[in-house]
């Protein structure tokens, strides 16, 4: 993996660039459709390569709970297994065996956990999450780290980190060999100076990318934001910046004025099922009795399949009978304004405009249907 700084905003961190990978180029700031257990749920990869998605994210986790990590190897690969021939970024399954296990035991050697799916014990290490990896053969692999909650206690996020650390220098001996991207992750919760102290850490093992991980975990967009103003500046420049589980439109906005690069979430495919739709002027929901009648489409400026073809009366008719073409439809809308979103700003970066874009997306967004 190689990557290539193009250009940089005078007024802010934003900054555009490429990652080269064996199965293709991905422009950056980009965002990753979150495909957990091998698909973006209720849409194709045609359909991702239609709307314009660079690189999806699949879980490592779910993925060797089932169908097995190593059965995926005997199938030639997560890409043939799934279809999608672009570049794949695979997490290491910190979040999940905190947040989903049904018992975990952090020991030094790593996570001993029960399946949420069979009760089945099982231990997630540095060397077991990047074998897995390895299995499935993505393009770009994450550190085992451990996902600090909150609120924390200062005492505990000083040494999650530093076991953190001890982690990522297993992980990166695990992949020698392997041809894959390793990115490193960097913890401490809300506190700066652990996050700096781990970052430094990182940047001594040196990784091919490094990621900001523990946000979106229960603190203030405040807090939140705080950390990724901080930190973002302080990742390396010439490797991509990667925000994990971030997050809303407007978090997008910041974290690439902060001079991240990358983000996933799975805040447009889930709010899709649930009816939630994202556009320019706010978000709407299109399970609202004022659309029964409206012969409008989700957004005006909006480009997508969904919004060319149909209103918002039929698209509220199939999310009220519970049709399957409405998480289709609505996946395929929220999807789009996100990568659409984020190529606006790559073009804005690139043309040096991105605060009056900025400006500009803040005076249209508005509080929603």
């Amino acid at each position: 993996m190689k990557f290539q700084l193009l250009s940089e905003d005078r007024e802010s961190n934003a900054r555009t660039g490429r990652i080269e990978t064996a199965r293709g180029a991905i422009d950056t700031p980009i965002f990753m459709p979150v495909g957990t257990a091998g698909s973006v749920k209720s849409i194709s990869p045609d359909e991702l390569e239609v709307l314009g998605a660079q690189i999806v994210l699949a879980n490592t986790y779910h993925l060797c709970l089932r169908p097995g990590d190593e059965r995926v190897a005997r199938l030639g690969g997560l890409h043939k297994f799934m279809g999608w021939e672009r570049p794949i970024l695979t997490d290491s399954g910190g979040f999940q065996v905190f947040s989903l296990a049904r018992i975990n035991k952090i020991e030094e050697e790593g996570v001993k956990f029960q399946s949420h799916i069979d009760g089945s014990r099982r231990l997630l290490s540095p060397e077991t999450a990047v074998a897995i990896q390895r299995n499935l053969g993505s393009d770009i692999m994450m550190c085992f780290d451990e996902c600090t909650p909150y609120p924390v206690t200062y005492e505990y996020a000083s040494e999650s980190v530093k076991r953190t650390i001890r982690w990522a220098e297993r992980s990166k001996e695990a992949s020698k060999g392997s041809g894959q991207a390793l990115f490193g992750i960097v913890q401490g919760s809300v506190f700066t100076d652990l996050r700096e102290m781990c970052l430094e850490n990182l940047v001594r093992i040196g990784f091919d990318g490094y990621a900001i991980g523990s946000l979106s975990v229960g603190e203030s967009k405040e807090q939140m934001l705080e950390v990724m103003n901080r930190l973002a500046p302080l990742l390396p420049t010439g490797a991509p910046r990667y925000v994990m589980g971030v997050g809303t439109p407007e978090d997008l906005v910041e974290g690439v004025r902060a001079g991240i690069d990358m983000f996933d979430c799975v805040m447009p495919t889930r709010n899709a099922r649930n009816g939630t739709l994202f556009t320019y002027r706010g978000v709407l929901n299109i399970k609202n009795s004022a659309y029964a009648d409206d012969p409008d489409p989700i957004d005006s400026e909006c480009g997508c399949y969904t919004c060319r073809r149909f209103s918002r009366a039929y698209l509220r008719h199939l999310y009220i009978c519970r049709e399957l073409l409405s998480y289709r439809l609505n996946t395929i809308h929220n999807l789009y304004f996100y990568l659409d979103l984020m190529a606006q700003m790559r073009a804005a970066i690139g043309a040096g405009n991105f605060t009056g874009w900025r400006e500009g997306f803040y005076d249209r967004i508005g509080p929603g249907g």
